[in-house]
């Protein structure tokens, strides 16, 4: 299951977010609707299938504990990580907590990203977007060596 693709949507006035219909299924059949949301450092939120998530967890849980960096990420991924599952109406509940974190209000942009979802508040996503694509227009700065070989 591959999420991809973006979309623009609205927050009600509880904090629920309608997931579009064409990742509805797919979600029932592969998580029984069960997602797991959580904080990104990018001021998003991750929306990931709960099976998906699972392993992001164990490998945040096996990082050393003596790490530094190790000990904040798991204290953000982990530590924010709430259970949300689709409503009759295709729904899920944002918690008040990480729509603050990550600056939602009415308008927000439902971006795929492969096995996971990213929950941006629409403003905060289309002045990214703008920095993102000065970035990458930019000659400064060197490329991943993963990227090095990467065929468009």
């Amino acid at each position: 299951m591959v999420f991809r693709g973006i979309n623009n949507l609205a927050l009600d006035a509880k904090g629920r977010m309608a997931v579009p219909a064409r990742y509805r299924e797919k979600l029932a059949d592969s998580c029984g609707g069960r997602l797991i949301v959580t904080v990104d450092r990018d001021r998003c939120l991750l929306l990931y299938p709960q099976h998906e998530w699972e392993i992001i967890e164990a490998q945040l849980a096996a990082l050393p504990s003596f790490n530094k960096q190790a000990r904040h990420l798991q204290r953000l991924l982990i530590g924010h990580a709430t259970e949300v599952d689709l409503d009759s109406q295709g729904r899920i509940l944002l918690p008040t907590i990480l729509r603050e974190y990550a600056s939602l209000e009415k308008k927000c942009v439902l971006i795929g990203q492969g096995k996971k979802f990213e929950i941006w508040d629409e403003q905060s996503w289309n002045e990214n977007q703008s920095a993102w694509l000065e970035d990458a227009n930019a000659e400064e700065g060197e490329m991943p060596s993963a990227l090095e070989s990467l065929s468009l």
